[in-house]
């Protein structure tokens, strides 16, 4: 009997240490629960490397002075377990508090350049510090643009689009797929087709060196190979979110939102729709001319059966007209098939500026002032240059000439379904297309 109630006060101990231990579980994950809701949303993005800045964005001085970042360890040392590990367990990157070995110190030549193949690649740690003020004629412009947009999201009665007033929320994945995330230099990037965006894709390739070539990342953006320069796998953008952080990506897409500078470049609508034609259907493109001429060239210019393949067809002088190419965009049956290509859908479905809160809006009217202000306040003009374009560009006063015979009616149509990007970006109603 004795026997038995030792052994029952043993299995008595044994299950309330295992009822102990379950609960002392259970408090831990509510307590890492509490954490994320309620201080996450806060402080999370300022110390951790996934939402904040990387430690090359803080400034030199607190990244070297010693004192100074005892002082800052000793403030966040808490956070920065918490934040190391959740870095971990998103990205799967390495301590961000690790330094990277055999780093030489700042001011050091080798840390700008990796041009013996047998050292050991460095990541580029330093960000240009200017003396001299930006032009103030140059952040005033910024600023009008920005506030244009703002004044007419906000504007409920001046102009209504479809998707104008949902919230971030409310846009699908797929719909984010023009947005490319730099997370080394904390950039976010809205690529609109047909306004510089091979140019800006090359310098987010440099930046986020994402492409290698024997081990080094490229750091001219002209070296970078024109065929990988649209590869989607090189470009890490929002719509990928989903598959790295599960549940956690809107989270981390609104911190990253907050924190990183967004930009995007603009183009006058109808211009970037010429530019659009002369690019796709003017030139030998198999892809295009399969997807969209054939269509074009059997409902708009009655040709029952098209040649199979565009060589044939340019050898034959066959190709939609401008003219079809307007047809094309007006006809109500098109986005219910499938949704406008992203060469010419309206820009404001690309990048979503109602909804994202851009800090800088260039325009390709004003291309060279603007990428180097902007490379500037993203404090990379030391690392990368804009490159240089010298292909024949489309522009404003070809308008005239190539809307020559689009009947009126099909010109203000055409207007009104490239409204919002008229008013959001500033561009001015061509009068003399959609008025007698």
């Amino acid at each position: 009997m004795a026997l038995y109630q030792s052994k029952s006060a043993k299995m008595g101990k044994s299950r309330l240490f295992r009822i102990f231990m379950i609960v002392g579980a259970i408090f831990m994950i509510l307590l890492i629960i509490i954490y994320w809701d309620d201080v996450g949303a806060s402080n999370f993005y300022l110390h951790t490397t996934i939402s904040g800045p990387h430690p090359s964005r803080l400034s030199p001085q607190s990244r070297h002075d010693p004192e100074k970042k005892v002082e800052e360890d000793k403030e966040g040392s808490f956070l920065t377990d918490i934040d190391a590990f959740v870095n971990q367990f998103l990205e799967g990157t390495a301590d961000p508090t690790e330094q990277v070995r055999g780093e030489p110190p700042p001011g050091d030549p080798h840390n700008q350049s990796s041009e013996k193949s047998e050292e050991k690649f460095v990541p580029r740690r330093e960000w240009k510090i200017h003396l001299t003020p930006i032009d103030p004629e140059k952040k005033q412009r910024q600023e009008s643009r920005k506030q244009l947009i703002q004044d007419v999201c906000g504007n409920k009665s001046y102009l209504d689009f479809p998707g104008k007033n949902r919230s971030f929320d409310d846009i699908p994945n797929k719909e984010l797929d023009h947005l490319i995330v730099d997370d080394r230099h904390g950039i976010i990037y809205c690529y609109v087709p047909k306004v510089a965006c091979t140019n800006w894709k090359r310098i987010m390739i440099v930046l986020s060196e994402s492409l290698l070539l024997d081990g080094v990342p490229y750091q001219d953006p002209l070296d970078v190979p024109q065929e990988l320069i649209h590869n989607s796998s090189l470009h890490f953008t929002f719509n990928k979110f989903w598959k790295r952080y599960g549940k956690f990506s809107r989270h981390l897409m609104k911190i990253k939102l907050k924190k990183y500078t967004k930009f995007l470049f603009v183009r006058d609508p109808f211009v970037r729709l010429i530019s659009a034609y002369r690019n796709k259907f003017e030139q030998e493109n198999e892809d295009f001319y399969k997807r969209f001429a054939v269509i074009m060239l059997r409902k708009y210019s009655n040709y029952t059966d098209p040649p199979a393949s565009v060589v044939d067809a340019f050898a034959a002088g066959i190709r939609p007209s401008f003219s079809n190419f307007v047809q094309y965009l007006l006809d109500p049956n098109t986005e219910k098939e499938m949704p406008f290509n992203e060469h010419w859908r309206q820009m404001y479905r690309l990048c979503h500026p109602c909804q994202i809160n851009y800090d800088f809006v260039g325009k390709l009217e004003t291309l060279d002032e603007d990428a180097e202000h902007l490379l500037r306040i993203l404090r990379v003009d030391n690392v990368v240059e804009f490159p240089q374009s010298h292909r024949n560009q489309t522009v404003s006063s070809w308008e005239q000439d190539w809307f020559a015979n689009i009947p009126l009616e099909s010109r203000k149509e055409l207007y009104r379904l490239y409204e919002a990007d008229f008013k959001l970006f500033g561009y001015s109603k061509p009068e003399k297309l959609v008025h007698e």
